[in-house]
């Protein structure tokens, strides 16, 4: 069973950007488990809502170096560098609406190299086998 903690966490301040060009301020926890690699968790903190979203570790990590173009990800995350380095948007898309936040990218890029130190991007399936075995197993005996 996996463990309540988390491995790395990072608390971002983040801007919500409405369609009339309005700002609000967000808290963002992005945290990571080595039990669970490919997976980051997002919870996202606002005046009066608070949303988790699980983000893959690879999306978040290939959006520091893509593009308004080219973005990373093609489904209900989307994620880019702005113009401006140094900082980084994030487009959420489901069933309740879109959302447009921005956020320094100095913390997010602190989170990341936090998780790749405990495991590098490419080696998660490594820390997955135990798992994995361990499921099958149970799943042969149910």
């Amino acid at each position: 069973m996996p463990s309540s903690t988390y491995d790395v966490v990072e608390v971002v301040a983040m801007q919500l950007i409405g369609s009339d060009a309005s700002v609000i301020p967000v808290s963002a926890e992005f945290s990571f488990r080595t039990t669970d690699p490919y997976t980051v968790r997002a919870v996202f903190t606002g005046p009066h809502t608070m949303s988790t979203w699980l983000i893959g570790r690879e999306l978040l990590s290939l959006g520091m170096h893509a593009t308004a173009d080219a973005p990373a990800g093609t489904g209900d995350v989307q994620v880019w560098r702005d113009e401006d380095p140094d900082y980084t948007l994030v487009s959420l898309s489901g069933v309740e609406g879109s959302a447009l936040l921005a956020a320094p990218t100095e913390p997010i890029e602190r989170f990341l190299a936090g998780t790749e130190a405990l495991v590098p991007l490419g080696t998660e399936s490594d820390r997955m086998e135990g798992e994995i075995t361990a499921l099958i197993a149970a799943l042969l005996t149910a």
